[in-house]
């Protein structure tokens, strides 16, 4: 846990004494309060090579001590005083100094070694050899061409020179053209080119042997060498020209037979053999009596064998072996792996007490076995100085004058190690080097440790007291440590107190006191919850905590996002915003997904909890998309579905675009579910084809794929025929075949056209045929309203489409001359008979008649028409004919609802039937009465007046009371600014005639809400509210009596009023200036709906004067009742000898006129 420490008073109660145990010596690291000898701290490394492109090499030597210790230098054993050479950098106080590269170094060449010394004793550093390099360079030097004879061996010597490793050697011609190695010509780990056997090739002069220090960052180049092969073609006969003569090999590499190899552990072993002969020797290894090293390695054609890193069992005896089919040749290499020096006892540093006896350990292995020296202050320690046991020195009884730093030195052939270690003979009362007075804070049920860090001689011992108490600390919960330190576990509030340190010796004694403050814990009492949310939107992750309240200035609520802290830097275009420990993340995107984890803090505390945000959104877009099992009309599609992003994939949508009559237009071809890759595609002929897909999930449709190559399927006769065929006759003798086309998507090829077949279906007779490009076609000369069955197929150039089905259907209805003979009509000649009312309710009625003969209709049915108004009020005795409305009802029907009638009222009604032509005449009227029902809203509430206990209401009687009023019901109750509302109090008011009413008795400063319902004997209505506030006093009750009593406020309304009216009159002189407007022009802006043709097709809504279709009315058929028509004609009352138009109306001298006036409107009117 973290603790919080300041400085604080200090009180002793109470002892608890920890006994530790007593070393005569014990390795310690020894406080810079305390005098103390010198410890090398810094140093430079052993080689310090003075590359040429660094601007200076740091000597590096620093130490500490007490006293702070002073450094001097040897270089090659001699005294070299860094401050006597001006042109070396220097650091007061330190014993490092710096040579710049600003001249020639050579002079600075050496071994060095620094010492840090005081009154106590004297460190010393490793030697550091400081090395100049050369720069290597190949001597100058003419060399005579070499001659060699075809198929003898030669070699190329390099002998490149010296310089700092690594070293790479190249072998390449004067155009740095590498020289081409294989099992006959390779090199040699010396440098040298081995050539097996010379061949005629081999001749050329620009052998160059390149050498590369790359620490030093240089290339350099021996002069180049020319090789001359003499072939025997000459003097050979034409048989044995160019032949070479077979030989045994040799090895050029090694010359000896045994070759000893000593190895430093760790380094890689490089065993080469290069033989020589013809044909060109293959190379074998062994390991005499053991297998090859599993990681051994063999390269440059198996001549050169590797074992990186080697080991002490990698010792042994290798034998490489060269063979061709003549003979062949071995050599052996003994292999000897050492080690250089590495500890096995490091010296350590030592603190006794006079009078002890101090053994001093070193001890060291390696290969071959190390030589162990010893150095005091860095002189040399003679045997008879100390005494020595084997690898250890032993101070006898030491005395203070034995202090001192004792060097171990350890080396061999492959290196040198050494050590310093300080020996300290003192007796020292103890030194708390814990400061006086620290505070410390703990949670309560956690542990703490208070410190109290001593540096003594001999050990102390210690003890810790509380709240000046004379007893010890003995619980299980209190330990004290070896080093001093007190720990409690599962502190308690009751541990709160000052403590107190005690530390004693032989020597003497010291104390010092602390402070302990339990906390309460920090808790986190409202943790963030697992969220998911859609990109683009707004994500809130709440936390809330707890915390001791002496942490107010210093507790703090942050926010992690996998693992990591946000930085929240609350400017304007921030996404991240915490507020009241609400983290808002706006905006979110997929970034914004991880582990958010809230940490309440507390300098010596904290909680956390988390929450993970799962961020939603649309599918990525399908990759990889291709086309496979190519057909004539499909083709198989695969993809690789995109990320989901946490929600799974419903469905793929596949679209596709063509190119030929809606190129660059996707539309949609198939869906499949979401756990599919791969479709099969059902394709038209004739199509030039290209696909795309886009997933479907939980958040929506995501974006789409790149789109497929294109493919285009063969063409092909059509796949179906066309439908949705239409047998009309709109004139007599005639049959009107309409049908939906074929797409062009669906024409599978070029050429389509479509054979129209027919005949009757009254008659058996062959079918009649005709082939027409277009989607049409009229047959003439048919008997009136018989029935025809109709096929239609289609047809390409490659053939025809399936066999069509057959459509039936009738020729043209018949016809009569009425008055007009211009004009021809068949609507149905006879009304519905016995109808009946039947009242549902007060605002419903059903309606019942017989139904139409057929033979009436003169062609085909389209269903009844129910015409009713409202002809007065149940309250009133005056009958005044009221608006028309019209209710339709398509098809055969013998019975239906009508809806939305007012209650207790008196109404008429009428049924007729139509057909495609029109209206037929209604039948005779039938009066009927609904019953009461509950009144409307009253239209008007509010309050006149409030006092301390006491509001006045008044209002106005509702405008359609439905029926005779009874009296109203009061309710009110009270609604202070509280989760509770008072009890609803209700008040009965049995007089109608009623329309104010004081409430008494009501609490002061108190708010109301009041409700006001209007009854009749079947129930009361809807309630109309208001809501107001009790005074405190009488005295403030004008002011709540609103502002609608005062004379200045009625004033201000009648001046609003005047003003209102004197603008209407101007704006209606201003528009009656321009005189009257033509008939044209007003029959242009208020169109007859009775001119317009009904289709047969369209059936319009029920409705009223308004133009609102009644609640649950099925469709009107037209909407030609307008609401000027006269309640009294004709047509409403069914008269049969009357002649109607084609929607019921009264023709005659006023259809004429109309008729004109329609004339004038049609040229205006859009086709349907």
């Amino acid at each position: 846990m973290s603790l919080q420490r300041s400085r604080g008073p200090v009180a002793i109660l109470g002892l608890l004494t920890c006994v530790c145990t007593f070393l005569n010596s014990t390795a310690i690291n020894i406080p810079l309060e305390v005098e103390q000898l010198p410890t090398i701290t810094a140093q430079s490394p052993r080689n310090l090579i003075a590359f040429p492109f660094d601007e200076s090499f740091p000597m590096t030597c620093e130490a500490k001590g007490n006293p702070p210790p002073e450094f001097a230098w040897k270089k090659d054993d001699e005294e070299f005083d860094p401050f006597s050479d001006p042109r070396l950098m220097k650091e007061e106080n330190s014993g490092t100094f710096v040579i710049p590269n600003n001249g020639n170094l050579t002079e600075y060449q050496g071994s060095y070694r620094c010492y840090a010394s005081n009154k106590l004793g004297t460190a010393m550093s490793d030697e550091i050899q400081f090395i100049v390099p050369n720069v290597p360079k190949f001597p100058k030097e003419t060399i005579d061409p070499l001659v060699v004879e075809e198929g003898e061996p030669f070699t190329l010597k390099c002998d490149p020179p010296r310089g700092i490793p690594p070293l790479q050697i190249y072998w390449m011609t004067i155009n740095l053209q590498h020289i081409e190695q294989d099992e006959r010509v390779s090199m040699g780990l010396n440098g040298d080119l081995y050539f097996s056997h010379a061949v005629e090739k081999d001749s050329r002069r620009d052998y160059c042997c390149f050498a590369a220090f790359s620490r030093i960052r240089t290339i350099v180049q021996k002069t180049a060498m020319s090789v001359i092969v003499r072939t025997k073609k000459s003097d050979m006969s034409a048989e044995t020209a160019n032949a070479i003569l077979q030989r045994k090999p040799s090895l050029l590499t090694p010359s000896a037979d045994v070759t000893e190899k000593r190895m430093v552990k760790g380094e890689d072993l490089k065993l080469e053999c290069i033989p020589e002969g013809f044909p060109t020797p293959q190379v074998e290894w062994v390991k005499m009596g053991h297998q090859l090293p599993m990681k051994a390695q063999l390269e440059s054609y198996g001549k050169l064998l590797i074992v990186p890193s080697v080991e002490q069992e990698d010792s042994g005896k290798y034998m490489c072996k060269a063979k061709n089919r003549v003979g062949e040749a071995v050599s052996y290499f003994v292999v000897t792996v050492e080690e250089p020096p590495e500890w096995v006892s490091e010296p350590e540093n030592q603190l006794s007490m006079i009078g002890a006896n101090v053994h001093i350990k070193c001890s060291a292995s390696g290969t071959p076995p190390p030589l162990i020296t010893w150095r005091k202050n860095g002189v040399p320690l003679q045997e008879g100085d100390r005494k020595m046991i084997e690898k250890t020195i032993v101070l006898h009884k030491a005395q203070a004058s034995d202090s001192a730093v004792y060097q171990c030195e350890a080396s061999n052939r492959h290196g040198t190690i050494m050590a310093n270690a300080n020996i300290m003979i003192m007796n020292l009362p103890p030194m708390i080097l814990t400061g006086q007075g620290e505070d410390y804070s703990a949670v309560e049920g956690k542990g703490v440790i208070m410190h109290c860090k001593v540096f003594s001689s001999p050990p102390s011992t210690f003890s810790w007291s509380k709240d000046d108490s004379s007893e010890s600390l003995q619980s299980p919960r209190f330990a004290t440590h070896d080093n001093g330190s007190l720990e409690i576990y599962h502190t308690e509030k009751e541990d709160t107190g000052q403590y107190t340190c005690y530390a004693k010796n032989q020597e003497g004694s010291s104390a010092i006191d602390t402070m302990l403050y339990v906390k309460d814990p920090t808790r986190i009492t409202e943790a963030p919850v697992d969220l998911q949310i859609v990109t683009g939107s707004t994500a809130q992750l709440s936390c809330l905590a707890e915390y001791d309240q002496s942490f107010s200035n210093n507790f703090e609520l942050l926010w992690e996002k996998d693992d990591m802290e946000m930085t929240l830097n609350y400017t304007e275009n921030s996404r991240y915003v915490v507020e009241d420990g609400v983290l808002q993340i706006i905006n979110v995107s997929h970034g914004d997904q991880g582990l958010y984890t809230c940490v309440a803090r507390t300098p010596v505390d904290q909680d956390t909890a988390s929450a993970l945000l799962m961020v939603l959104d649309v599918p990525d877009p399908p990759a990889h998309l291709v086309l496979s099992e190519h057909r004539s009309k499909s083709v198989k599609l695969k993809w690789i579905p995109g990320a989901d992003h946490n929600s799974s994939i419903s469905e793929f949508i596949i679209e596709y675009e063509e190119s030929q009559w809606e190129p660059g237009n996707w539309k949609e071809l198939l869906r499949v579910p979401g756990n599919h890759g791969s479709a099969i595609l059902k394709l038209h002929g004739h199509v030039d084809y290209r696909f795309r897909v886009c997933g479907v999930n939980g958040v929506g449709r995501g974006p789409p794929s790149e789109p497929t190559e294109r493919y285009k399927t063969p063409p092909a006769a059509p796949d179906k025929n066309p439908v949705n065929i239409k047998i009309e006759g709109h004139l007599p003798h005639e049959l009107d075949i309409i049908w939906e086309p074929l797409l062009p998507l669906e024409h599978n090829g070029p050429g389509l056209e479509y054979k129209v077949s027919y005949r009757r279906q009254d008659l058996e007779g062959d079918w009649q045929e005709h082939m027409v490009k277009r989607h049409s076609f009229v047959v003439k000369n048919t008997p009136t309203f018989v029935p025809y069955e109709v096929k239609i197929q289609a047809r390409n150039h490659q053939g025809w489409g399936p066999e069509p089905k057959i459509t039936s259907g009738y020729s043209g209805e018949d016809s009569f001359f009425w008055t007009c003979p211009q004009e021809v009509t068949s609507v149905p000649s006879a009304a519905p008979d016995d109808v009946a009312v039947e009242v549902m309710n007060s605002s419903m009625v059903k309606v019942s008649w017989t139904r139409v003969h057929k033979d009436k209709m003169h062609g085909h049915l389209g269903g009844y028409r129910i015409n009713w108004w409202h002809l007065r009020s149940l309250l009133n005795s005056k009958k005044s004919h009221g608006e028309k409305h019209s209710l339709t009802f398509p098809g055969d029907q013998s019975h239906a609802t009508v809806p939305g009638l007012k209650p207790f009222s008196e109404y008429s009604l009428i049924v007729m039937t139509f057909n495609g032509r029109g209206n037929g005449p209604g039948s005779h009227p039938v009066n009927f009465k609904t019953p009461e029902g509950v009144p409307e809203k009253n239209p008007v509430f509010r309050v006149t007046d409030v006092q301390k206990h006491t509001v006045s209401l008044a209002w106005q009687p509702p405008e359609e009371p439905n029926g005779i009023l009874t009296g109203y019901l009061l309710e009110y109750q009270l609604i202070n600014e509280t989760e509770e509302v008072g009890p609803l109090q209700t008040v009965d008011i049995s007089k109608p005639d009623t329309t104010k009413w004081i409430l008494r008795d009501l609490e002061p400063v108190s708010k109301y809400k009041f409700y006001l319902r209007s009854c009749t004997t079947v129930g009361c209505g809807a309630a109309v509210s208001q809501e107001c506030t009790t005074t405190l006093d009488a005295r403030l009750a004008s002011i709540h009596g609103g502002i609608s009593t005062q004379g200045w406020f009625i004033g201000l309304l009648c001046a609003i009023a005047l003003l209102t009216l004197i603008v209407l009159i101007a704006c209606f002189v201003n528009r009656n200036k321009g005189g009257k407007y033509s008939v044209k022009e007003k029959e242009d802006l208020h169109p007859d709906v009775e001119s317009q043709g009904m289709n047969d097709d369209t059936f319009c809504e029920y409705s009223d004067n308004d133009e609102k279709p009644l609640k649950g009315s099925q469709h009107s058929l037209s909407r030609e009742i307008k609401a000027g028509d006269s309640g009294d004609s004709l047509v409403d009352y069914g008269d049969e000898d009357a002649q109607f138009n084609e929607d019921g109306s009264f023709i005659g001298e006023y259809a004429a006129r109309k008729r004109a006036s329609a004339e004038i409107k049609s040229t205006a009117q859009t086709p349907a």
